[in-house]
């Protein structure tokens, strides 16, 4: 039987469309039990309770799912880039949902977050990549960056546009505030029994030289 803090993660996910497989709640219910340990050690977030682990973090990072549908942004075969991603957020949840269609790179600076992703990946046995590195010092480009809670929004924009292949979408999940210039491609989306979300979604289009 589950832990409550999961059974809360489903119920909610189930209330949006979202469903998992006994394996995927599994592999949270682990993926609960060692964030929750290293966090006391590592100092991953300042997000100490479960039942808001379960909510900031796992549901919050599987509202890209929505978005990816609503959009109609085709995830599979392709490469996902996390950056920022602390304790693997969103880009774990994302790889825990969508399995092998995707194929994920978690990108972060700090040593101790890359050695606990590494740590996870044996754990849950996933397959994904992790990048211990600055992601302005990143040559590799992507399908499609994502980025929370990261910092300056246009820092992020000209950060992740840089990690972008042509056609390549970047999203930066954000609160409810939104900068004026960057209005037009934020799309909002309504959740059951969770605060709307808002994203910032930029469509990569290089200009052909003649």
């Amino acid at each position: 039987m589950e832990n409550k803090e999961i059974e809360i993660l489903i119920k909610l996910c189930n209330q949006n469309g979202i469903n998992f497989s006994e394996k995927q709640i599994e592999l949270f219910d682990k993926y609960l039990s060692m964030y929750m340990k290293w966090n006391k050690v590592y100092n991953l977030s300042s997000i100490r309770k479960k039942e808001e682990v379960v909510k900031k973090h796992f549901f919050d990072s599987l509202t890209l799912v929505k978005l990816f549908e609503i959009k109609n942004i085709d995830i599979t075969n392709k490469t996902i880039a996390d950056f920022g991603t602390g304790g693997g957020f969103p880009g774990v949840p994302l790889k825990i949902y969508y399995q092998d269609k995707i194929e994920l790179y978690l990108i972060d600076s700090i040593q101790k977050k890359c050695i606990f992703l590494e740590m996870l990946r044996k754990e849950l046995n996933l397959k994904y990549n992790v990048i211990c590195d600055r992601a302005e010092n990143i040559k590799e480009k992507f399908n499609i960056v994502v980025s929370r809670a990261t910092g300056e929004t246009f820092e992020v924009l000209k950060i992740g546009k840089n990690l972008l292949k042509n056609k390549g979408y970047l999203i930066i999940m954000k609160g409810q505030k939104i900068e004026e210039e960057v209005k037009p491609f934020t799309i909002e989306i309504e959740f059951k029994n969770y605060p709307s979300r808002k994203f910032i979604v930029i469509e990569k289009h290089e200009r052909k030289t003649k």
